[in-house]
């Protein structure tokens, strides 16, 4: 049986012997500009109809859509998902829909997705992007509408941003490890150019090791996905130069990371914590289920999705002043692989 179709404000201003316009003034609270006996075939027509305006129309009848535009550089990436089921959350609590663009990693893409989003009348916007190549957004790029950013920072864009307190979590992570006696320190890394996240636990990577000299060594290397190779041999490297008393240990820079390591480990018979300890960024719902488990820094990704959507309302609302820096703090999850000796 096919349903009746659903009444138009077309249908409310014919049935009332009235104009659209008028239906209108009526729908938006100005029956103090109709005739009291227009006003009232006006009521008689919508409950007649059962006529139920758009919230989408309203909205845009009073400038707004109340819609969000989310941005996410890779959808497969637990983080990007964490991050938006928590502004998701925010954004529902707070009467908005979240819209999402997926960048699926297309470092050309990023201006393309915010004017796809501002076709669609977006408020503003919530960008966990790429942050680097030819298609970089800045704040040109935002159509004279407000942003907040996640865990990326723009040079180009001086908007509220949240993230992780990088330098806190990874001298969390650091001294864990150097107390519990290890002494080969190998932080791995997605590469660093153009990601200000990972520019950052870099940096406070190296100021770690600073701080523990001479007792600690600690190197860096920059890690692709193809190059599984260059992942072994940093690993065998690793694993070789350990003597007695310098325990080595990786830092991996994220989950991605961390599954590429797991990976090599496998590859080349190593274990975790007996061979090289480990403590990675991120806590992926599988890092218990590897070896004796896989130490973490766990990201607030649920209160960073809300916080970014809350920085976003408030601005809406009308919030004015300079760009505000919110960095939430991880959670240090010791499990065995990074376990004392």
């Amino acid at each position: 049986m096919q349903r009746p179709a659903r009444a138009t404000i077309a249908d409310v201003a014919k049935a009332a012997g009235v104009s659209k316009a008028t239906v209108s003034r009526f729908l938006n609270h100005r029956e103090r500009l109709l005739s009291p006996d227009i006003a009232a075939r006006v009521e008689a027509a919508i409950a007649q109809l059962d006529y139920t305006p758009s919230p989408m129309a309203q909205a845009l009848s009073h400038g707004r859509s109340r819609l969000i535009g989310l941005i996410v550089a890779d959808i497969t990436n637990p983080y990007s998902v964490a991050v938006l089921r928590g502004a998701e959350k925010a954004c529902q609590d707070a009467g908005y829909l979240v819209m999402l663009f997926n960048l699926g990693n297309d470092i050309d893409r990023e201006r393309e997705a915010i004017d796809a989003l501002a076709g669609y009348q977006v408020d503003g916007f919530i960008l966990n992007t790429l942050g680097r190549g030819v298609g970089l957004a800045d704040a040109a790029a935002l159509h004279g509408k407000p942003a907040v950013l996640v865990d990326r920072r723009h040079a180009g864009m001086h908007t509220d941003f949240v993230s992780l307190d990088n330098a806190a979590a990874m001298k969390a992570a650091c001294g864990h490890l150097v107390d519990g006696g290890f002494r080969e320190l190998l932080y791995i890394t997605e590469p660093l150019k153009g990601v200000s996240s990972r520019r950052e636990r870099a940096t406070a990577f190296g100021a770690c090791m600073a701080a523990h000299e001479p007792r600690v060594v600690g190197k860096v290397f920059e890690c692709t996905g193809d190059d599984s190779e260059g992942l072994d041999a940093a690993l065998r490297a690793l694993h070789k130069r350990a003597k007695r008393g310098r325990r080595p240990a990786v830092l991996a820079g994220n989950a991605v990371v961390t599954l590429r390591v797991a990976s090599a480990m496998a590859r080349l018979g190593l274990h975790f914590g007996s061979d090289i300890g480990f403590i990675g960024f991120d806590d992926p719902d599988w890092a218990p289920l590897i070896g004796p488990g896989l130490s973490a820094i766990a990201q607030p990704t649920d209160a960073i999705g809300r916080t970014a959507a809350t920085c976003l309302i408030e601005r809406l609302q009308g919030l004015e002043g300079p760009p505000r820096q919110l960095l939430l703090p991880g959670e240090l999850i010791v499990r065995g692989s990074s376990g004392l000796a």
